[in-house]
């Protein structure tokens, strides 16, 4: 018998009561947070209303071939159901009578067959994303059609409110566009909550600007950074296109390479944020050793340049999916169910894909809109359990948009979890889960060997002290790093941190990170519960605000 969590018990006896009792209309919503377990709830839901003899078909409607296949295998574990899945090529599907999963894509050329089934057979039908079936767009008016005569419906999203403000079929919306699903028709489980009660990690966001010189072929040199557009003089304002070419976001995307324009250039934008993204999961892996990491990149080109970049850096191929792969589902499982450290999407894992060993996000995509980046910051929350203590961390470039959209994120959680676990004092082994000293090069239960990725390192032509290659100043005389080369696009550093709804500057970042293994163990070691609850309280991004607050 499967052990449900509180909150899909209780959408499971809400639904049940709206759908089943109430009989008041044949549509319920559940808005969860990615992560939450929106696939579990709707598969019992299923199960129940099969259990009373309400339905004869289940017919489920996914975003992706992939996320087709997850459900498949979920609701077969929690129903013991068989669940077909269908494309749109497919034929008679009445004759099939068994449950059916297919993408929205599918559903528009399999909407008389569809519709079919509905009629011929009591169908509760699961919209999963429902966010994708806009009422003025091919899929919405596809499944508008093609379940019509479905006895049930139940809407499943994270992101119930589209990017572009369009309406979805099947919901109704006030003037300000906001859902108006009568309360008794629905069950909300936002992400604060869903942090709450353990079922997602919180998560901290680290922002990386761009400093790029960029010299054009008249001779000028143009300086252009996250607060600073470019200003073009002369007959180049008068370009559009190279005033377009030149914004930050545009030139954060665009691949850097040796002198040789072949071999992918190591101090570039990317590889810094890639860098940082290496830095934090190997941090992760003391605890959790097979902690993994995401690259969501804006094209395939793109993926194929950071892969190479992220061998470089740490010695290790990750694995690549892209639309364009025949396999890309097989690569997604292997990912999933090996320790390898990094999996590299353009779009395909942002949505719906369930790998509960993600931990870090490195974020650079081609889509803007706040509902793929909460989508893609999903991938990265999700818990194995309630005792899983670990943070999530999304690297992302230091742009007002993506800004914007983590500070919302942020200030969902409750005060309660927006906190560190505290700095690792042993490492797991992954052989037989022996506790080891941090510094041990082998296990001393099983003679496993660790092999911790070495850390590149810049020297301070000021101290001649070595920091991070990631470090905006130095950590030992505070001079700040400037590049030594001249390049199109140069000099890539973090900028501070988006925790605890907050923005953390990253010469009080630097500190914190700096400070915060002593302070702690210093308070571990004084016992007392006051400064023990305030330590466990602040994430270590927020020690040097603390220390400098102190110190006035």
């Amino acid at each position: 018998m499967m052990t449900l969590r509180p909150w899909q018990k209780e959408a499971l006896a809400k639904a049940c009561q709206w759908l089943l009792v109430d009989k008041k209309d044949r549509h319920f919503l559940i808005n969860a947070a990615p992560g939450a377990g929106k696939t579990v709830a709707a598969s019992v839901i299923a199960n129940e209303m099969f259990r009373q003899d309400a339905i004869d078909r289940v017919v489920v409607i996914a975003p992706r071939k992939e996320v087709v296949n997850q459900w498949a295998k979920e609701f077969k574990q929690v129903t013991g159901r068989f669940m077909s899945k269908v494309t749109g090529s497919d034929g008679d599907l009445v004759v099939l009578d068994v449950d059916l999963c297919a993408t929205w894509a599918a559903i528009e050329n399999l909407s008389d067959n569809v519709q079919a089934v509905c009629e011929h057979q009591r169908t509760l039908v699961i919209c999963d994303e429902h966010h994708h079936a806009a009422v003025e767009a091919a899929w919405g008016s596809s499944a508008d059609t093609a379940f019509s005569a479905a006895r049930y419906v139940l809407i499943l999203t994270g992101t119930p409110i589209r990017s572009d403000g369009g309406e979805s079929v099947w919901l109704a919306y006030d003037d300000q566009g906001a859902i108006t699903q009568p309360e008794e028709g629905a069950y909300t489980l936002s992400y604060g909550e869903s942090v709450d009660f353990g079922y997602c990690r919180p998560i901290t966001f680290h922002r990386h600007q761009g400093n790029f010189t960029v010299d054009l072929s008249d001779g000028e040199k143009v300086f252009v950074s996250s607060a600073v557009d470019a200003v073009l003089s002369g007959t180049s304002k008068r370009i559009p296109s190279l005033q377009r070419a030149l914004e930050f976001y545009q030139l954060a995307k665009t691949a850097q390479f040796e002198n040789d324009g072949i071999t992918p250039l190591i101090d570039s934008y990317q590889a810094t944020m890639l860098e940082a993204g290496s830095q934090k999961l190997t941090e992760m892996r003391h605890r959790m050793p097979d902690a993994g990491g995401l690259v969501i990149a804006p094209s395939i080109d793109m993926a194929m340049h950071m892969a190479e970049l992220i061998e470089k850096i740490e010695g290790e191929k990750p694995i690549v999916v892209h639309s364009k792969m025949t396999n890309s589902e097989g690569k997604i499982d292997a990912f999933r169910n090996t320790e390898k450290r990094w999996l590299i999407s353009v779009a395909m894992v942002s949505e719906g894909i369930d790998i509960k060993r993600l931990r870090v996000l490195v974020y650079l995509p081609n889509a803007l809109t706040e509902l793929a980046f909460r989508q893609a910051a999903g991938r990265v929350v999700r818990t194995r359990g309630y005792d899983d203590d670990t943070r999530a961390y999304v690297v992302m470039p230091s742009f007002a948009t993506f800004e914007e959209y983590a500070r919302r994120v942020e200030n969902e959680m409750s005060p309660a979890k927006r906190k560190e676990p505290g700095p690792p004092r042993t490492k797991r082994c992954p052989v037989c889960g022996d506790e080891c000293k941090l510094n041990a090069q082998a296990c001393d239960n099983c003679g496993h060997e660790f092999s911790d990725r070495p850390t590149r390192t810049k020297t301070c032509n000021t101290c001649g002290e070595e920091n991070p290659i990631t470090a905006a100043i130095c950590h030992s005389c505070g001079a700040a790093f400037k590049p030594d080369y001249v390049l199109t696009l140069d000099d890539a550093l973090r900028t501070g941190a988006i925790v605890r709804g907050m923005d953390i500057a990253e010469d009080e970042v630097q500190l914190g990170e700096s400070i915060s293994n002593s302070v702690k163990a210093k308070i571990l070691q004084s016992g007392d519960e006051k400064l023990l609850q305030l330590v466990r309280t602040l994430p270590e991004e927020s020690f040097g605000r603390l220390k400098n607050l102190l110190e006035q």
